[in-house]
């Protein structure tokens, strides 16, 4: 299926007492997990779909497809940990393990996953290692995945420059130059979007960048990515820099089941540039593979 779209131990601190129709205001639930208190929403009823934001993001990236989504799905978004109002360490590798953990304390059987950017790495991971669990796979933004991950990931985020200039002036002097990088340019003209991304890069605290040594990251390889089962929604902006976009393309062609979708007029936030088209491509997709949860 390769389609081309163009258009540890668990404390909980606040239970989901009832289902949020999709007019409420969204509430912002708790849970503890080993080192780290995360922050997460649950919305809505249906098949149930998570949503993992991109580096520097928090779960608020997702307002515009919550608000239409969860009339019709479970619409989970998390703070993944050292993220927006998270506590812990920042880690990939940690963030597969709350993943499943979130899963089993909402006691979720199928699970739609939606990874932006770095996030895709972290969904990519629990589909590879629980591809049961995972009914499908939306893959937005990612990096480039494989044997080769790590060295254009420098030529397009200059990730060392970035700490040695957090750990010398400080995060807010790195936030001053992050919000500038191609990656965070918004095409929208919505001022309701640019506030939105605004407040979530004031809220990156920046641990990742001012611990003394980077923490162990997921390793993803090229037979990891061929050895997916779920079906994949390969996501990206029209607009967005050109690596990604060819990272992009190679996914297509090495995974087994893998369609495409483009948002037009998007840059790398292709979500907040066009909310429109890029929620209905989700739609599409959960339309034909997202697991309605069993009734007992």
């Amino acid at each position: 299926m390769r389609n081309v779209f163009r258009y540890t131990n668990t404390f909980v601190t606040r239970d989901r007492r009832q289902e949020h129709p999709a007019s409420a205001r969204p509430q912002d639930l708790y849970i503890d997990i080993d080192t780290a208190r995360l922050r997460y929403r649950d919305e809505g009823a249906g098949p149930a779909v998570i949503f993992v934001h991109g580096w520097t993001l928090d779960l608020d990236m997702w307002e515009p497809q919550a608000a239409v989504l969860a009339a019709r799905y479970r619409v989970i978004r998390l703070d993944r940990r050292g993220f927006g109002l998270s506590s812990g360490e920042p880690s990939l590798v940690d963030d597969v393990t709350d993943l499943h953990t979130l899963c089993r304390h909402l006691r979720l059987r199928h699970v739609a996953l939606i990874g932006m950017s770095q996030g895709a790495r972290v969904v990519l991971h629990m589909a590879h290692v629980s591809p049961a669990m995972v009914s499908c796979l939306v893959l937005d933004g990612s990096p480039r995945i494989g044997a080769a991950q790590d060295k254009p990931a420098a030529q397009e985020l200059p990730y060392e420059d970035y700490r040695r200039l957090a750990q010398s002036q400080g995060v807010a002097a790195f936030r001053r130059e992050w919000i500038r990088h191609p990656l965070t340019q918004l095409r929208t003209g919505s001022a309701q979007a640019h506030e939105l991304l605004t407040r979530m890069v004031a809220r990156y605290p920046g641990k990742d960048l001012i611990q003394p040594l980077p923490r162990p990251s997921v390793v993803t390889t090229l037979p990891m990515i061929q050895s997916i089962v779920p079906p994949v929604l390969v996501v990206g902006g029209a607009l967005d820099i050109d690596s990604r976009k060819q990272f992009a393309d190679e996914l297509v062609r090495e995974l087994p089941r893998a369609a495409r979708a483009e948002i037009p007029d998007a840059g790398h936030l292709c979500n907040l540039d066009n909310p429109r088209a890029y929620t209905r491509a989700l739609q599409n997709f959960f339309e034909l593979h997202a697991i309605a949860p069993a009734h007992h």
